[in-house]
Parts: C-alpha cells; structure tokens; sequence
C-alpha cells in the first residue's frame, strides 16, 4: 500500500504490551488494534520464538493468548531470516540481535520498534533503512509525522 508505515516490533514492545496496560508498548498495541489502513503491523518469526520462550518462564500457558491477539491485530509474520543475512548483521550489532535487524530489513520496515537500550537503540547503521525508535518515541513524534504527511 503506498504510504503505508510498516511498524516492526521487537519482542520486549510485544512482551511489555502483554503485562502492562499502560505505558507506550500497550498504547501502540491498542493503536494497532485501530486497524488503521496506514499501519501494518510486523514481527518476525524469530520474535515469536523469543516470546514463547520468555511466556513459558513466567507463565506457561499465556503463549496461546498472546500469539492469537498477534493474529487478530493482523500482523505479518516474517520468516525466519536467512543465516547468511544474519551472519552479516553480526559485524554491526550483536549476534543476539542481528536476526531481529535481518528480519526487519527482509519486511521492508519503516521503522523498528524496541526498548533495547543497550543494543539497539544505540545502533548507527548509515545503511539500515529504517529508524530505531523506543516505543515513546514512535508515538510521540514519528507516528504524527507520519500521518501528517498522509494528509
């Protein structure tokens, strides 16, 4: 869809969304909810394992629940990356994240969502083309950025 904002987000937006009902994380999910034509949510296959691995430690039979509110909110799902996509990732970011960048890049994402503060979000990659942005920030500059441009 042209002017269409590809929203990809990391496993502890989604994670944090699940146990809180406030905070930016929970206000994006809402948003997503909206179904607003310009939005298109995305999350990679690789994100969902994460999440049913970190569900099943605090609770076990939560991961059903969460992966169908991430159909219902009509995500799309992207396949699980490339090895060798991640492989060359790994000499710019870590090895731990160098599958979400991959699967970001591969969706096309407009921008990647995530509260990784220690990794991600202090990533300067010239060549990545979308911006990393904390979940506050999403909402608070880009997003109306975004739709205004819309009109």
């Amino acid at each position: 869809m042209a002017g269409s904002l590809r929203v990809f987000l990391d496993s502890n937006v989604l994670l944090s969304a699940f146990f809180s009902e406030r905070g930016a994380p929970r206000r994006i999910l809402d948003l997503l909810a909206a179904r607003l034509p310009p939005l298109q949510p995305l999350v990679g296959a690789f994100n969902l394992l994460e999440i049913e691995r970190n569900l099943g430690k605090r609770l076990p039979g939560a991961w059903p629940a969460a992966r169908s509110l991430i159909d219902r909110l009509g995500f799309e799902i992207v396949p699980l990356p490339d090895p060798a996509a991640v492989a060359d990732w790994t000499r710019v970011v870590a090895a731990k994240d160098a599958p979400v960048i991959a699967s970001a890049v591969a969706a096309k994402a407009s921008v990647l969502v995530t509260g990784d503060k220690r990794d991600l979000l202090i990533l300067k990659v010239p060549q990545l083309p979308f911006q990393i942005l904390p979940p506050a920030e999403f909402l608070d500059s880009f997003l109306p950025r975004f739709l205004t441009a819309l009109e």
